[in-house]
């Protein structure tokens, strides 16, 4: 192509996320949904790691990784959330190069972090029912803290290699994406470039990140649903599926909608919009719900919150 009809990468200057394709009437309550869950997740994951860090009690493992969780939540939705909440009023709506970049850097870096830390969780569980007597030895806070830190390590070497490989594209004229954030495929619609390398590199990089994190969710909950079977008497069964149950349902709508997605065929851009939106934004506003309802030990610390702050007022 000529240099009329192609601009690269070190050229573009901006982009422009055209998000959802409705009437302008609907983009004030499209404003006010994004709102509401975005203020319930602030709220809900402000809450959590407040009273995972206030409550004596909760200073476990299993909490540990729960309060790094809903750091994660709070930080890769705020990478989304305000961006699009300003576009329903803004006639460009557009984001600069730069920004574009760090929106996906930072949305890679936490997306692939959590799915690591929902596998370092899987498998405290695994040892708290399995093997229960080691337990305090072999999740030390010395493991805890690896296993954090490793995720997030993992999420920050793969962020680096998805943000270099798709920004040393070459992009065509046309500066429009097809999405309400700066994601991989979005932007691989306005390559001029060769995909075939990238897309398979992109490809692997995927199957290198989910496979792992599933293989170890899958196995201990095999474990797991083995030894609880094991059990004799049914409230020894409920107690131990309760501890997991909450895990479950949070790996089930995350893993849920990044398949979906990535199932999703590249001629139907507003279902994957739909799937974005259910992992950006609804995963990380029913986290802190599922955890609060299902955990009693959650729900206990929080009652004795509030009541010492209705003491103090």
């Amino acid at each position: 192509m000529g240099d009329r009809e192609t601009s690269n990468h070190s050229e573009m200057t901006d982009f422009i996320l055209i998000g959802f394709r409705v009437r302008y009437e609907l983009h004030l309550l499209l404003f006010l949904i994004f709102l509401l869950v975005y203020v319930m997740i602030l709220l809900g994951n402000i809450g959590m790691m407040a009273i995972i860090m206030t409550d004596p009690r909760l200073n476990t493992p299993m909490y540990f990784f729960l309060g790094n969780l809903s750091f994660v939540d709070l930080f890769y939705s705020s990478v989304i959330a305000p961006k699009a909440m300003s576009n329903f009023w803004s006639e460009s709506k557009s984001i600069s190069f730069a920004g574009c970049v760090a929106q996906l850097f930072l949305f890679a870096l936490f997306i692939v972090t959590e799915g690591f830390l929902l596998a370092a969780m899987a498998y405290d569980r695994f040892i708290a029912i399995c093997n229960p007597l080691l337990y305090s030895v072999q999740m030390s806070a010395r493991l805890c803290t690896q296993l954090v830190a490793g995720s997030y390590f993992c999420g920050c070497i793969s962020s680096v290699l998805q943000t270099s490989m798709t920004f040393t594209l070459s992009f065509c004229a046309s500066r429009a994406i097809d999405h309400f954030y700066c994601d991989v495929r979005p932007l691989q619609r306005l390559s001029c470039s060769d995909l075939f390398v990238h897309r398979m590199v992109s490809f692997t990089l995927s199957i290198i990140i989910i496979l792992p994190t599933i293989i170890v969710i899958v196995v201990s909950y095999m474990y797991i649903v083995s030894t609880v079977l094991k059990i004799r008497s049914t409230e020894g069964r409920k107690k131990a599926f309760s501890t997991c149950s909450s895990h479950l349902g949070v790996v089930s709508v995350l893993y849920g909608a990044v398949f979906f997605m990535y199932l999703t065929p590249d001629r139907f851009p507003e279902l994957s919009k739909v799937a974005s939106l259910c992992y950006s934004l609804v995963t990380p506003m029913l986290n802190p719900l599922i955890y609060s309802l299902r955990n009693k030990d959650v729900k206990e610390a929080l009652k004795k919150l509030l009541e010492k702050k209705n003491s103090i007022l």
